[in-house]
């Protein structure tokens, strides 16, 4: 046993009783149930792991998940490993070429991009799919490889029940204005600048 007063554990208990009012009043004002358009960004690590995580989340309810990678190669990840193991209630579809500085062919860039973004837009349209991950489609608007307001348009005319998550950094202003949820990963300490190589299990 901790040596609590008696005064002070009263104190806590009001104190929790006042939160649990407010919290309680707060979610009994919420009624809308609708499909999220959820952008994680920003220079830190993590976007695309938060990502997998409600993907992941989202399997744990019996949904199905559709994943489209826009920039990362088809090397093998821990991620897509683990995924596999779901079967037919996960889509997957690796379709990036690498990373820029990798291919250093713009016009090959672009229609890696744009194949990407047809099989996005398949899996959007999909009814069997409650969430569609698009992974690095930020990177793709950066650089200009597909059309902002084309992209931004079919996002936010999905239908209503879909949730999609869009990874990457330096994400649009255009899609920040259209999305329902924006977090922005701050980058505090990484263990590059140590001289920590990429690892299994933590970067892929």
């Amino acid at each position: 046993m901790t040596d609590i007063s008696e005064e002070r554990a009263q104190r806590h208990k009001a104190r929790m009783q006042n939160r649990k009012a407010v919290q309680d009043a707060e979610v009994a004002a919420k009624t809308v149930e609708k499909g999220l358009l959820i952008v994680n960004t920003g220079p830190g690590k993590g976007k695309s792991t938060a990502a997998f995580g409600l993907a992941l989340r989202m399997l744990g309810h019996g949904r199905r998940v559709g994943v489209v990678q826009f920039i990362k190669g088809v090397w093998q990840t821990g991620e897509r490993e683990a995924f596999s193991a779901f079967g037919e209630r996960v889509v997957w579809h690796t379709m990036g070429e690498g990373f820029t500085w990798e291919t250093q062919d713009l016009e090959r860039d672009i229609t890696a991009a744009r194949r990407a973004w047809d099989k996005a837009r398949e899996l959007i349209g999909d009814p069997a799919l409650s969430l569609v991950v698009l992974d690095e489609l930020n990177i793709a608007l950066r650089y200009d490889y597909l059309d902002l307001a084309e992209v931004v348009d079919t996002l936010r005319n999905r239908r209503d029940d879909l949730h999609v998550v869009v990874t990457g950094r330096n994400a649009k202003p255009e899609l920040i204005a259209a999305a329902d949820l924006v977090t922005e990963m701050g980058a505090v300490k990484h263990h590059f600048a140590a001289g920590v190589k990429a690892q299994p299990g933590i970067e892929f």
